[in-house]
């Protein structure tokens, strides 16, 4: 995972909007009239999905997994749970359908004295904070217990998410350096070409996690040299 930006709900999802959760209320507050009023709803789903879209990470990629293409719109605290947040914009993400119906459905932890969510929202939250990536393996560690959540209810470690965050490490590292070699020798055309392709991969937060590295006192030690020059010049560049 990694951060998206929320953006501004436009006047007419407001508008939309609001006359959805006004009917949810003459229907009294009930997860069947908040999914009654979902279903018909197609004028607003059309708006949050066109925003949604916009914030996508890569080319359209899911807010959880990073992987696959985002089908959903995902209500972060589910209808069932919070009918008058059915139609809040700030309770949508764009997620596949795996990580969507199979994973995690209606779940939404939280604790038990405080209140709070156990799962990470990446247009709220910052997901480095609760989770670290083994880069290198493809694996997710929870740092926090929101992460630990997170891992659990998105399936964050289920195998193919494993072995395609391995693969795009192995890609990131070629095209970081390809990139780099393109740079020193002025193909700065071609250059562009291989850092817009890097940036529309699926697993993005293969790339962030390996710009966080490249940024650190110890980032030859752990990468070596060539790809610890190749992303200080990307980070150069980015900035």
């Amino acid at each position: 995972m990694i951060p998206v930006q929320r953006l501004p709900a436009t006047k007419r999802l407001v508008q939309l909007c609001d006359s959805r959760t006004q009917n949810i209320q003459k229907m009294g507050v009930s997860g069947k009239a908040a999914r009654s009023e979902w279903r018909l709803a197609d004028a607003a789903k059309s708006e949050i999905r066109i925003l949604l879209e916009k914030m996508a990470p890569g080319v359209l990629r899911c807010m959880y997994c990073l992987d696959s293409l985002g089908t959903d719109i995902d209500h972060f605290e589910p209808l069932s749970r919070a009918p008058l947040r059915t139609f809040c914009w700030h309770n949508h993400l764009l997620a596949c359908s795996r990580c969507n119906s199979n994973y995690k459905r209606e779940e939404y932890p939280c604790d038990q004295d405080t209140g709070e969510c156990l799962l990470i929202d990446p247009s709220t939250d910052d997901p480095s904070d609760h989770l670290e990536l083994r880069v290198a393996i493809g694996e997710y560690e929870g740092k926090t217990r929101k992460g630990e959540e997170s891992i659990r209810v998105f399936g964050l470690n289920r195998e193919d998410l494993v072995q395609g965050r391995f693969d795009a490490y192995i890609t990131s590292c070629d095209v970081l350096n390809a990139w780099h070699r393109k740079v020193r020798r002025g193909d700065l055309k071609g250059a562009t070409y291989s850092a817009a392709a890097l940036r529309r991969e699926p697993f993005g937060d293969v790339l962030h996690a390996l710009e966080k590295l490249g940024g650190l006192p110890y980032a030859t030690a752990a990468l070596g040299d060539e790809l610890a020059e190749s992303l200080a010049a990307w980070l150069r560049a980015s900035a």
